[in-house]
């Protein structure tokens, strides 16, 4: 018996927000995977990017900023 899709009113945020992803042409589960993961700590919430981000912000592997290495103009 094939597995039925869930009615979006019955689906929850995170399933939503799966389902939004996979939708787009060409779309894989990598697209769905986590990005930020949210933590909170005596009552401040924190944000970072996931380890396992496929994209990340700021300089990338090699580039100098990422090295450390300062630019004196």
């Amino acid at each position: 018996m094939p597995e039925s899709t869930p009615e979006p009113d019955d689906m929850s945020h995170e399933q939503k927000l799966r389902d939004q992803f996979l939708r787009a042409e060409h779309s894989t589960e990598a697209d769905a995977a986590p990005r930020i993961d949210v933590s909170e700590h005596d009552g401040n919430v924190r944000i970072d990017i996931a380890e396992t981000a496929a994209v990340r912000s700021g300089p990338g592997p090699g580039m100098d900023e990422a090295d450390g290495v300062e630019h004196s103009d």
